[in-house]
């Protein structure tokens, strides 16, 4: 009797052979447990960007989440499931969007890459998260998250894009000494890197607003920075 209470979880009930595995993370409880879970993946994903995922442990998130780190553990096992969810759940849907943009406009690179380009400032300014994360985590190689999404999933979005670039130069549409991989790290520095700093420089003469980026960059990639010819 006692080997089963530890085994069970509280609340659980016998395994139902026919029912769906439950997701790692799911709630069992209805709206309440969605709304912890939802709670705990915010407070992940704030001190993650804020302090990187390697410098965040599980007790932290429970403190910045308002529970105990029991509870923490009722939802997430390790601090590798949890990553794992918050992949799945919140940076996978907002990374395809991206790859998305070049199927879209596949006959017009320059419109395909700027639309990119929106899309990485939308991103950031709807999820305050995006930017920090992604310069602390993806671009660097030491990064926690690059490593666990490339165990996952690989690197097929990242081929997508670059095979459609060198499609694009091959059939004459798009400056063929442009360096395909460096396009695309090029974008991230146009876009992420303002958008992860604009806070630090909101205090200035001229802070930085996303619609003002927005223009900048998209000026950028259609008339680059040489004078307009009259």
């Amino acid at each position: 009797m006692a080997d089963r209470k530890i085994s069970e979880t509280p609340g659980s009930a016998k395994k139902d052979p026919t029912a769906a595995a439950r997701r790692p993370g799911r709630p069992r409880s209805g709206k309440k447990g969605a709304d912890k879970r939802e709670l705990l993946l915010d407070a992940a994903l704030k001190l993650f960007a804020q302090y990187g995922i390697a410098e965040t442990p599980l007790s932290m998130i429970a403190k910045e989440a308002g529970v105990t780190t029991a509870m923490l553990h009722y939802y997430f096992k390790t601090r590798e499931q949890l990553l794992d969810v918050m992949i799945d759940e919140r940076f996978q849907p907002v990374r395809a969007g991206f790859t998305d943009i070049f199927e879209t406009h596949a006959d017009d690179p320059l419109m395909a890459i700027t639309n990119m380009a929106q899309c990485m400032i939308d991103a950031a300014e709807k999820y305050p998260w995006v930017a920090p994360l992604w310069v602390r985590e993806v671009i660097s190689e030491s990064g926690m998250l690059k490593k666990r999404m490339e165990e996952r999933n690989g690197d097929k979005n990242r081929k997508i894009v670059q095979e459609c670039i060198i499609r694009w130069q091959a059939e004459g549409r798009l400056n063929p000494d442009l360096n395909p991989a460096l396009l695309f790290i090029s974008l991230f520095g146009l876009t992420l890197f303002p958008m992860a700093s604009m806070k630090m420089r909101q205090g200035g003469v001229s802070p930085i607003s996303p619609d003002m980026l927005r223009k900048h960059v998209t000026l950028l990639l259609f008339h680059g920075v040489a004078p307009q010819k009259p």
